[in-house]
């Protein structure tokens, strides 16, 4: 791997069998699956993708709903484990890539934060310091002791992005996250992503508003039916995407 990236990926495909058939039980289903009678489809989700992303770049990914964002952002993160080519990271990530992943709803803010951190790898002597760090940013603290089952998706978003970036990763990925909440949380979001920058590391956005990828990223990659369609410039990417879908 080249000293000088943090995410190496070559020709991955990403292959999901898709049941052709509408089954009314699970037991229609083990019965068709045991009996070989299942029929699939074969769903290319990514379709032979390779790019690097340099450390310390922020990175931005570009594409409608289904062309393989977030399969991508799962196979770096290594949830997903490529059907077929290498992918390669370098340092520790910190992934923010669906809202409640790592969160048990129905416990309150203040035991989930624990959860959460321990999930990330941190241990309770870890977030027992830097547990008032962790509340002061979500501006949650009235909220500590309700369920997070009674929380808006903004209030999770909170929590989350707080507990991920209290210490800072060498690779942050973010799907989304940053496209709930109000906008001066967002805002405070930008300032922690951009504060993280001159630590090196690397952040991976997946987002629908060209305005917050223009306004964050360095480079940026479109992607369209599992394909690379272009990758380069943010501002060069952005205005080519922006244009097609006029």
């Amino acid at each position: 791997m080249n000293k000088e990236n943090a995410v190496e990926i070559k020709n991955v495909e990403m292959h999901f069998n898709m049941s052709k058939e509408k089954l009314e039980s699970l037991k229609e289903y083990f019965l068709k699956l045991v009996t070989r009678k299942l029929m699939f489809e074969d769903f290319i989700a990514l379709n032979n993708i390779s790019f690097d992303i340099k450390k310390g770049d922020v990175f931005g990914i570009l594409g409608l709903n289904g062309s393989g964002k977030s399969t991508t952002l799962k196979v770096i993160s290594g949830i997903l484990e490529p059907t077929k080519g290498t992918v390669e990271t370098d340092g520790v990530i910190a992934p923010l890539i669906e809202l409640g992943a790592g969160f048990d709803l129905e416990l309150t803010a203040r035991e989930n934060i624990y959860l959460n951190g321990s999930v990330l790898g941190f241990s309770k002597k870890f977030m027992d310091e830097k547990f008032e760090d962790i509340v002061e940013f979500s501006e949650m603290r009235e909220f500590l002791d309700v369920p997070m089952k009674n929380y808006s998706s903004g209030m999770v978003a909170r929590i989350g992005f707080a507990i991920a970036t209290v210490t800072t990763p060498d690779i942050l990925i973010v799907d989304e996250i940053l496209s709930v909440g109000d906008f001066l949380f967002q805002k405070k979001c930008e300032d922690r992503i951009n504060a993280m920058l001159s630590d090196d590391t690397t952040v991976i956005i997946v987002s629908h508003s060209l305005e917050q990828i223009e306004r964050l990223c360095k480079h940026c990659m479109w992607l369209e039916k599992g394909k690379i369609k272009m990758i380069g410039d943010a501002a060069e990417v952005c205005a080519a995407y922006r244009n097609c879908q006029k």
